[in-house]
């Protein structure tokens, strides 16, 4: 099973009781701060075939709420750990699960801001940034990740085959927990960002972390995304080719015309064509990677 972090790499997790965790249920719908929601391309995955619903993931502090999709009788399939954006556990994301469970996974999608707060009934993004997203570290996400693998592994899924998969706040932690879990056989991070501020909560960020990924990741970047610049991205490259075998095997893709968030088909940044190419690269990578 995942093995613990490095001492210098992150940061203790805070200790909770069961009381503090504020995201006691997945409810319904699209988060507040996406609204009004892009009805004519949001894409709608049904359920039929699947295992499909709420779970409890139990921590060390009590038990985190994730959404999981499987097929019904699919025996051992391979897990994929999916990271949300920073609005949370909303529909998009439970969608994404149970495309990729359509498609033979054990997808699961844990609440990551559960102790913090729920960023699904916030409609200000710099608000949750505030509240939420900026209080929460990231040795408890990697933590918590951990804890959903071992429970994936305890209810069907195969632990020889694992991968790891986020959209921009998940994107980077797509990298982070690369270079943390050594039993990782692929990540791909959609828009995460690879540079920020280190503080106690985000000691380091995925270009410090380069040259230590456990497992090869394939990042999606959209060349019109204005919050990650491409000198960013050109830089994460150079240090992956000197870094350990797996970062060396790693890639990235830019889409030249695309914005951040290109995937999102909720929301008006989503791109069609580089959706559709993204989905199908990581179905690749995935394959490729033993997953």
């Amino acid at each position: 099973m995942p093995s613990a972090a490095a001492p210098d790499t992150l940061v203790p997790a805070r200790t909770f009781d069961r009381r503090d965790f504020l995201a006691a249920s997945l409810g319904v719908g699209f988060a507040l701060a996406v609204q009004p929601v892009t009805a004519q391309t949001a894409i709608h995955t049904g359920a039929d075939g699947l295992i499909a619903g709420e779970v409890r993931i139990p921590v060390k502090d009590g038990d985190m709420v994730a959404y999981r999709a499987q097929p019904q009788d699919a025996a051992k399939p391979p897990v994929v750990l999916v990271v949300s954006e920073i609005f949370a556990v909303h529909e998009y994301i439970r969608d994404v699960c149970r495309r990729l469970a359509k498609l033979g996974y054990l997808a699961i999608a844990p609440e990551l801001f559960a102790r913090q707060g729920d960023p699904r009934g916030i409609d200000s993004i710099p608000e949750i940034m505030t509240r939420i997203v900026g209080k929460t570290p990231d040795a408890q996400v990697i933590n918590d990740l951990d804890a959903c693998a071992i429970w994936a592994v305890a209810n069907g899924g195969d632990a020889a085959r694992l991968a790891i998969t986020g959209f921009c706040w998940g994107g980077r932690i797509t990298w982070l927990y690369a270079a943390h879990n050594p039993r990782l056989k692929a990540g791909v991070a959609w828009y995460g960002r690879l540079v920020g501020e280190a503080n106690d909560l985000t000691p380091r960020q995925p270009l410090d972390l380069a040259g230590e990924l456990q497992a090869p990741v394939l990042g999606l970047y959209g060349g019109l995304d204005s919050g990650i610049p491409l000198a960013t991205v050109d830089d994460m490259r150079t240090r992956l080719k000197t870094g350990s075998a797996a970062a060396q095997v790693s890639q990235i893709q830019v889409y030249p015309n695309a914005p951040h968030a290109f995937h999102a088909d909720y929301r008006p940044s989503y791109h069609p064509a580089e959706a559709v190419d993204g989905w199908q690269r990581m179905l690749d990578w995935f394959r490729d990677h033993g997953v």
